[in-house]
Protein backbone atom coordinates (compact mmCIF):
# COMPACT_ATOMS: atom_id res chain seq x y z
CA UNK A 1 0.00 0.00 0.00
CA UNK A 2 1.39 3.31 -1.18
CA UNK A 3 -0.11 6.80 0.27
CA UNK A 4 0.32 9.77 -2.34
CA UNK A 5 1.04 8.98 -5.92
CA UNK A 6 3.38 6.64 -7.16
CA UNK A 7 6.38 8.10 -7.66
CA UNK A 8 8.50 7.14 -11.21
CA UNK A 9 11.40 7.80 -12.33
CA UNK A 10 12.90 7.37 -16.02
CA UNK A 11 16.40 5.88 -17.20
CA UNK A 12 16.76 6.32 -21.06
CA UNK A 13 15.33 9.79 -22.68
CA UNK A 14 15.15 8.34 -26.30
CA UNK A 15 12.55 7.78 -28.84
CA UNK A 16 9.76 6.27 -26.30
CA UNK A 17 10.62 8.39 -23.24
CA UNK A 18 8.13 11.20 -24.27
CA UNK A 19 5.22 8.80 -24.41
CA UNK A 20 5.96 7.53 -21.12
CA UNK A 21 6.26 11.13 -19.38
CA UNK A 22 2.99 12.37 -21.01
CA UNK A 23 1.37 8.94 -20.18
CA UNK A 24 2.54 9.73 -16.29
CA UNK A 25 1.25 13.16 -16.24
CA UNK A 26 -2.53 12.26 -17.52
CA UNK A 27 -3.06 9.07 -14.99
CA UNK A 28 -3.82 9.88 -11.19
CA UNK A 29 -2.40 7.99 -8.74
CA UNK A 30 1.49 8.19 -10.32
CA UNK A 31 3.61 11.07 -10.74
CA UNK A 32 7.09 11.83 -12.98
CA UNK A 33 9.85 12.34 -10.00
CA UNK A 34 13.19 12.86 -12.35
CA UNK A 35 14.64 11.78 -15.88
CA UNK A 36 17.91 10.74 -16.76
CA UNK A 37 20.07 9.81 -19.84
CA UNK A 38 23.17 9.97 -21.79
CA UNK A 39 22.78 13.22 -23.42
CA UNK A 40 22.40 15.82 -21.24
CA UNK A 41 19.97 17.57 -24.02
CA UNK A 42 17.82 14.68 -24.11
CA UNK A 43 17.37 15.02 -20.06
CA UNK A 44 16.73 18.62 -19.76
CA UNK A 45 14.12 18.70 -22.34
CA UNK A 46 12.11 16.05 -21.05
CA UNK A 47 13.53 18.00 -17.07
CA UNK A 48 12.03 21.14 -18.41
CA UNK A 49 9.13 20.19 -20.19
CA UNK A 50 7.81 17.95 -17.25
CA UNK A 51 9.20 20.48 -14.64
CA UNK A 52 11.06 17.48 -13.09
CA UNK A 53 15.13 17.30 -12.34
CA UNK A 54 17.02 15.72 -14.49
CA UNK A 55 20.50 13.81 -14.83
CA UNK A 56 23.05 12.50 -16.53
CA UNK A 57 23.89 9.66 -14.17
CA UNK A 58 20.90 7.32 -12.57
CA UNK A 59 22.99 6.92 -9.41
CA UNK A 60 22.74 10.33 -9.36
CA UNK A 61 19.56 10.59 -9.43
CA UNK A 62 18.31 8.01 -7.19
CA UNK A 63 20.98 9.53 -4.14
CA UNK A 64 19.62 12.74 -4.70
CA UNK A 65 15.65 12.25 -5.37
CA UNK A 66 15.56 8.92 -2.47
CA UNK A 67 11.73 8.99 -2.83
CA UNK A 68 11.20 7.38 -5.82
CA UNK A 69 9.25 4.43 -5.88
CA UNK A 70 9.60 2.98 -9.50
CA UNK A 71 11.93 3.18 -11.97
CA UNK A 72 11.15 2.73 -15.76
CA UNK A 73 14.22 0.91 -17.12
CA UNK A 74 14.15 2.31 -21.59
CA UNK A 75 17.66 1.79 -22.13
CA UNK A 76 19.00 -0.68 -24.97
CA UNK A 77 17.29 -3.70 -24.96
CA UNK A 78 20.41 -5.21 -24.07
CA UNK A 79 21.18 -3.44 -20.97
CA UNK A 80 17.57 -3.89 -19.13
CA UNK A 81 19.39 -6.54 -17.05
CA UNK A 82 22.27 -4.75 -16.10
CA UNK A 83 20.33 -1.67 -15.12
CA UNK A 84 17.46 -3.82 -14.01
CA UNK A 85 19.35 -5.24 -11.20
CA UNK A 86 21.42 -2.72 -10.33
CA UNK A 87 18.19 -0.54 -9.63
CA UNK A 88 16.83 -3.13 -7.91
CA UNK A 89 20.20 -4.84 -5.90
CA UNK A 90 21.82 -1.07 -4.86
CA UNK A 91 18.99 1.02 -4.45
CA UNK A 92 15.81 -1.43 -3.57
CA UNK A 93 13.48 0.03 -6.48
CA UNK A 94 10.76 -1.52 -8.30
CA UNK A 95 11.26 -1.68 -11.91
CA UNK A 96 9.13 -0.83 -15.25
CA UNK A 97 10.64 -2.84 -18.04
CA UNK A 98 9.89 -1.55 -21.69
CA UNK A 99 9.87 -4.58 -23.94
CA UNK A 100 11.44 -6.82 -24.72
CA UNK A 101 12.06 -6.98 -21.28
CA UNK A 102 15.03 -8.85 -21.34
CA UNK A 103 16.88 -10.57 -24.29
CA UNK A 104 16.93 -14.03 -22.78
CA UNK A 105 14.90 -16.20 -20.66
CA UNK A 106 17.65 -17.02 -18.47
CA UNK A 107 17.74 -12.83 -17.78
CA UNK A 108 14.40 -12.82 -17.12
CA UNK A 109 14.62 -16.12 -14.26
CA UNK A 110 17.33 -13.51 -13.08
CA UNK A 111 15.54 -10.67 -12.94
CA UNK A 112 12.93 -11.66 -11.05
CA UNK A 113 15.14 -14.21 -8.40
CA UNK A 114 16.60 -10.51 -7.43
CA UNK A 115 12.85 -9.09 -6.99
CA UNK A 116 11.61 -11.60 -5.16
CA UNK A 117 14.72 -12.15 -2.86
CA UNK A 118 14.45 -8.64 -2.27
CA UNK A 119 10.53 -8.39 -2.23
CA UNK A 120 10.32 -6.37 -5.09
CA UNK A 121 8.18 -5.89 -8.69
CA UNK A 122 8.61 -6.07 -12.54
CA UNK A 123 6.47 -4.64 -14.56
CA UNK A 124 6.80 -5.48 -18.05
CA UNK A 125 5.82 -3.57 -21.08
CA UNK A 126 3.46 -5.05 -23.55
CA UNK A 127 1.01 -1.64 -24.26
CA UNK A 128 -0.90 -3.43 -27.08
CA UNK A 129 -2.71 -5.60 -24.67
CA UNK A 130 -4.74 -2.49 -23.89
CA UNK A 131 -6.07 -1.46 -27.25
CA UNK A 132 -9.80 -1.34 -28.03
CA UNK A 133 -9.81 -3.81 -30.82
CA UNK A 134 -7.16 -6.40 -28.47
CA UNK A 135 -9.71 -6.38 -25.57
CA UNK A 136 -12.76 -6.80 -27.95
CA UNK A 137 -11.05 -10.02 -29.71
CA UNK A 138 -9.93 -11.03 -26.43
CA UNK A 139 -13.29 -11.09 -24.78
CA UNK A 140 -14.58 -12.92 -28.07
CA UNK A 141 -12.07 -15.32 -27.38
CA UNK A 142 -12.56 -16.25 -24.07
CA UNK A 143 -16.57 -16.21 -24.72
CA UNK A 144 -16.52 -18.16 -27.87
CA UNK A 145 -18.08 -16.10 -30.64
CA UNK A 146 -15.62 -16.56 -32.66
CA UNK A 147 -15.88 -20.55 -31.98
CA UNK A 148 -12.62 -22.62 -31.87
CA UNK A 149 -9.26 -20.76 -33.42
CA UNK A 150 -8.27 -22.42 -36.64
CA UNK A 151 -6.36 -20.48 -38.02
CA UNK A 152 -4.22 -16.94 -36.82
CA UNK A 153 -2.17 -14.11 -38.75
CA UNK A 154 0.13 -11.65 -37.69
CA UNK A 155 1.52 -9.13 -40.68
CA UNK A 156 3.64 -6.42 -39.11
CA UNK A 157 5.21 -4.18 -42.26
CA UNK A 158 7.05 -1.11 -41.04
CA UNK A 159 10.10 1.02 -42.27
CA UNK A 160 13.43 1.20 -40.90
CA UNK A 161 16.04 2.69 -42.81
CA UNK A 162 19.59 2.74 -42.79
CA UNK A 163 19.91 6.13 -40.98
CA UNK A 164 17.86 4.62 -38.43
CA UNK A 165 20.39 1.90 -37.04
CA UNK A 166 22.78 4.73 -37.89
CA UNK A 167 21.35 6.33 -35.28
CA UNK A 168 23.45 4.64 -32.00
CA UNK A 169 25.76 1.83 -31.57
CA UNK A 170 23.11 -0.38 -30.39
CA UNK A 171 20.86 -0.50 -33.26
CA UNK A 172 21.07 -3.37 -35.46
CA UNK A 173 23.24 -5.62 -32.80
CA UNK A 174 21.74 -9.29 -31.96
CA UNK A 175 23.25 -8.33 -28.37
CA UNK A 176 21.33 -4.94 -27.42
CA UNK A 177 18.93 -4.61 -30.16
CA UNK A 178 17.47 -8.16 -31.71
CA UNK A 179 15.98 -7.45 -35.05
CA UNK A 180 12.20 -6.86 -36.79
CA UNK A 181 10.61 -10.06 -34.41
CA UNK A 182 12.41 -8.57 -31.58
CA UNK A 183 12.40 -4.77 -31.89
CA UNK A 184 9.00 -4.02 -33.35
CA UNK A 185 7.44 -7.30 -33.58
CA UNK A 186 7.59 -8.11 -30.08
CA UNK A 187 4.12 -6.87 -29.13
CA UNK A 188 2.73 -8.95 -31.98
CA UNK A 189 4.62 -12.23 -30.71
CA UNK A 190 2.76 -11.51 -27.38
CA UNK A 191 -0.67 -11.42 -28.97
CA UNK A 192 -0.30 -14.69 -30.49
CA UNK A 193 -0.34 -16.13 -27.11
CA UNK A 194 -2.45 -13.53 -25.97
CA UNK A 195 -4.96 -14.31 -28.05
CA UNK A 196 -4.55 -17.71 -29.56
CA UNK A 197 -2.88 -19.19 -26.58
CA UNK A 198 0.01 -21.48 -26.43
CA UNK A 199 2.11 -21.82 -29.21
CA UNK A 200 3.62 -25.26 -29.40
CA UNK A 201 6.32 -25.43 -32.42
CA UNK A 202 7.57 -22.68 -34.69
CA UNK A 203 9.33 -22.98 -38.34
CA UNK A 204 10.80 -19.55 -39.15
CA UNK A 205 13.47 -18.00 -42.24
CA UNK A 206 15.04 -14.56 -40.96
CA UNK A 207 16.89 -12.31 -44.49
CA UNK A 208 18.08 -8.70 -43.99
CA UNK A 209 16.73 -6.86 -46.95
CA UNK A 210 16.84 -3.61 -46.54
CA UNK A 211 19.91 -2.57 -44.67
CA UNK A 212 23.71 -2.87 -43.39
CA UNK A 213 23.38 -4.77 -40.00
CA UNK A 214 23.74 -8.18 -38.26
CA UNK A 215 20.59 -8.58 -37.23
CA UNK A 216 17.04 -9.71 -39.60
CA UNK A 217 14.84 -7.39 -40.81
CA UNK A 218 12.34 -9.55 -42.37
CA UNK A 219 11.15 -13.03 -40.87
CA UNK A 220 8.33 -15.21 -42.35
CA UNK A 221 7.33 -18.16 -40.18
CA UNK A 222 4.03 -20.79 -39.35
CA UNK A 223 3.70 -22.23 -35.95
CA UNK A 224 1.44 -24.48 -34.28
CA UNK A 225 -0.62 -23.99 -30.94
CA UNK A 226 -1.49 -26.48 -28.30
CA UNK A 227 -5.21 -25.62 -29.27
CA UNK A 228 -4.57 -27.69 -32.64
CA UNK A 229 -4.66 -24.21 -34.46
CA UNK A 230 -2.10 -22.93 -36.81
CA UNK A 231 -0.51 -19.85 -37.69
CA UNK A 232 1.58 -17.42 -39.66
CA UNK A 233 3.45 -14.44 -39.21
CA UNK A 234 5.16 -11.59 -41.61
CA UNK A 235 7.07 -9.13 -39.85
CA UNK A 236 9.13 -6.69 -41.96
CA UNK A 237 11.04 -3.11 -40.81
CA UNK A 238 12.13 -3.36 -44.88
CA UNK A 239 9.10 -1.80 -46.31
CA UNK A 240 9.15 1.37 -47.94
CA UNK A 241 8.94 4.26 -47.86
CA UNK A 242 6.81 4.47 -44.42
CA UNK A 243 5.15 2.49 -41.78
CA UNK A 244 2.24 0.59 -43.31
CA UNK A 245 0.37 -1.66 -41.02
CA UNK A 246 0.51 -3.93 -37.59
CA UNK A 247 -2.49 -6.56 -38.20
CA UNK A 248 -3.57 -9.77 -36.66
CA UNK A 249 -6.58 -11.90 -37.44
CA UNK A 250 -8.31 -14.81 -36.50
CA UNK A 251 -10.16 -17.71 -38.12
CA UNK A 252 -12.43 -19.39 -36.21
CA UNK A 253 -14.68 -21.39 -36.45
CA UNK A 254 -17.92 -18.82 -35.75
CA UNK A 255 -15.97 -16.14 -37.20
CA UNK A 256 -13.34 -14.00 -37.96
CA UNK A 257 -11.72 -10.98 -36.66
CA UNK A 258 -9.22 -9.18 -37.78
CA UNK A 259 -6.74 -6.01 -35.87
CA UNK A 260 -5.25 -3.65 -38.01
CA UNK A 261 -4.33 -0.12 -38.63
CA UNK A 262 -0.93 1.69 -37.93
CA UNK A 263 -0.37 -0.60 -34.83
CA UNK A 264 -3.23 -2.92 -34.15
CA UNK A 265 -5.57 -0.29 -33.05
CA UNK A 266 -8.27 -0.63 -35.21
CA UNK A 267 -10.98 -3.58 -35.66
CA UNK A 268 -11.60 -3.69 -39.66
CA UNK A 269 -13.68 -7.09 -39.44
CA UNK A 270 -15.62 -8.62 -36.77
CA UNK A 271 -17.92 -11.04 -38.02
CA UNK A 272 -20.11 -11.89 -34.76
CA UNK A 273 -20.78 -8.47 -34.11
CA UNK A 274 -20.21 -5.87 -37.44
CA UNK A 275 -21.06 -3.09 -35.57
CA UNK A 276 -18.52 -3.00 -33.03
CA UNK A 277 -15.81 -2.21 -35.14
CA UNK A 278 -16.25 1.02 -35.01
CA UNK A 279 -16.74 1.53 -31.15
CA UNK A 280 -13.48 -0.56 -30.69
CA UNK A 281 -11.23 1.10 -33.05
CA UNK A 282 -9.15 3.77 -31.81
CA UNK A 283 -7.27 6.58 -33.86
CA UNK A 284 -3.55 6.67 -32.83
CA UNK A 285 -2.13 9.02 -35.86
CA UNK A 286 -2.97 12.62 -33.62
CA UNK A 287 -0.66 11.30 -30.58
CA UNK A 288 2.61 13.50 -30.17
CA UNK A 289 6.25 12.60 -30.71
CA UNK A 290 5.90 8.67 -32.37
CA UNK A 291 3.09 7.90 -30.38
CA UNK A 292 1.31 7.06 -33.52
CA UNK A 293 2.84 3.27 -33.21
CA UNK A 294 2.68 3.65 -29.25
CA UNK A 295 -0.94 3.86 -28.80
CA UNK A 296 -2.88 4.79 -25.42
CA UNK A 297 -1.71 1.79 -23.57
CA UNK A 298 1.13 2.93 -21.42
CA UNK A 299 -1.48 5.15 -19.52
CA UNK A 300 -3.58 1.98 -18.65
CA UNK A 301 -0.47 0.33 -17.95
CA UNK A 302 0.45 2.93 -15.52
CA UNK A 303 -3.23 3.58 -14.05
CA UNK A 304 -2.70 -0.83 -13.54
CA UNK A 305 0.77 0.40 -11.37
CA UNK A 306 -0.68 2.57 -10.28
CA UNK A 307 -4.09 0.10 -8.57
CA UNK A 308 -1.20 -2.28 -7.88
CA UNK A 309 0.33 0.21 -5.17
CA UNK A 310 -2.84 1.31 -3.67
CA UNK A 311 -4.73 -1.57 -2.84
CA UNK A 312 -2.48 -4.69 -4.45
CA UNK A 313 -4.58 -5.19 -7.68
CA UNK A 314 -2.89 -7.81 -9.17
CA UNK A 315 -0.87 -6.57 -12.35
CA UNK A 316 -2.26 -7.99 -15.40
CA UNK A 317 1.57 -9.29 -16.93
CA UNK A 318 2.77 -12.20 -14.95
CA UNK A 319 6.46 -13.54 -14.25
CA UNK A 320 4.94 -17.14 -16.15
CA UNK A 321 3.11 -15.10 -18.64
CA UNK A 322 6.28 -12.55 -19.85
CA UNK A 323 8.81 -15.84 -19.72
CA UNK A 324 6.13 -17.60 -22.21
CA UNK A 325 6.47 -14.53 -24.42
CA UNK A 326 10.46 -14.26 -24.50
CA UNK A 327 10.50 -18.43 -25.22
CA UNK A 328 8.06 -18.27 -28.36
CA UNK A 329 10.50 -15.34 -29.40
CA UNK A 330 13.57 -17.17 -29.04
CA UNK A 331 12.14 -20.35 -30.94
CA UNK A 332 11.68 -18.51 -33.88
CA UNK A 333 15.26 -17.43 -33.88
CA UNK A 334 15.83 -20.83 -33.05
CA UNK A 335 13.85 -22.01 -35.81
CA UNK A 336 16.07 -20.20 -38.57
CA UNK A 337 19.28 -21.14 -36.91
CA UNK A 338 18.32 -25.15 -37.27
CA UNK A 339 16.81 -24.89 -40.69
CA UNK A 340 13.56 -26.23 -39.67
CA UNK A 341 11.03 -26.37 -36.80
CA UNK A 342 11.59 -25.25 -33.22
CA UNK A 343 10.19 -26.38 -29.92
CA UNK A 344 8.80 -23.76 -27.77
CA UNK A 345 8.40 -25.40 -24.71
CA UNK A 346 12.45 -26.35 -24.58
CA UNK A 347 15.74 -24.82 -22.53
CA UNK A 348 17.28 -23.98 -25.32
CA UNK A 349 17.81 -20.31 -26.31
CA UNK A 350 18.99 -18.71 -29.54
CA UNK A 351 22.93 -18.49 -30.06
CA UNK A 352 22.40 -14.98 -31.63
CA UNK A 353 19.64 -13.05 -29.43
CA UNK A 354 21.11 -11.44 -26.09
CA UNK A 355 24.81 -12.34 -27.18
CA UNK A 356 27.16 -10.51 -24.86
CA UNK A 357 29.16 -7.68 -26.44
CA UNK A 358 31.21 -5.91 -23.94
CA UNK A 359 32.25 -3.48 -26.38
CA UNK A 360 28.65 -2.12 -26.84
CA UNK A 361 27.54 -2.93 -23.51
CA UNK A 362 30.64 -0.19 -22.12
CA UNK A 363 29.17 2.49 -23.91
CA UNK A 364 25.76 2.50 -21.54
CA UNK A 365 27.18 1.08 -18.44
CA UNK A 366 26.81 3.35 -15.44
CA UNK A 367 29.47 3.26 -12.83
CA UNK A 368 28.54 5.34 -9.83
CA UNK A 369 29.86 8.33 -9.69
CA UNK A 370 33.48 9.36 -8.00
CA UNK A 371 36.88 10.21 -8.73
CA UNK A 372 37.70 10.09 -12.20
CA UNK A 373 34.25 8.42 -13.26
CA UNK A 374 32.28 10.39 -15.73
CA UNK A 375 28.54 11.11 -14.97
CA UNK A 376 26.70 8.92 -17.62
CA UNK A 377 23.71 7.13 -18.00
CA UNK A 378 22.13 4.49 -20.98
CA UNK A 379 21.25 6.19 -23.75
CA UNK A 380 17.30 5.71 -24.22
CA UNK A 381 15.47 3.65 -27.13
Amino acid sequence: MTEGPVRCALIGCGRIAGHHCRSLAAVDGVALAAVCDLVDEKARAYGEEFQVPYFTNYHTMLAEVPDIDVVAVITPSGMHLEHGLDVMGRYGKHVIMEKPTFMRPEQLHEAYGTADRLGLHIFPVFQNRYNKAVKRVKTAVGNGELGDIRIMAVRVRWCRPQRYYDMAPWRGTYSHDGGALTNQGIHHVDLLRYLGGEVTRVNATMRTLGAEVEIEDTVVATMTFVSGAVGVLEVTTAARPDDFEASLSIVGSKGLSQIGGIAVNELQVFTPDPEACAANSEDFVGIGGHGAIYGYGHGDMYRDIAAFFRDATPYPVSREDCLGTLKLLHAFYRSDEAGGWADVDSPAQSTRLGRPDEAVARLYRTPPPGPGVGAVSGEGR
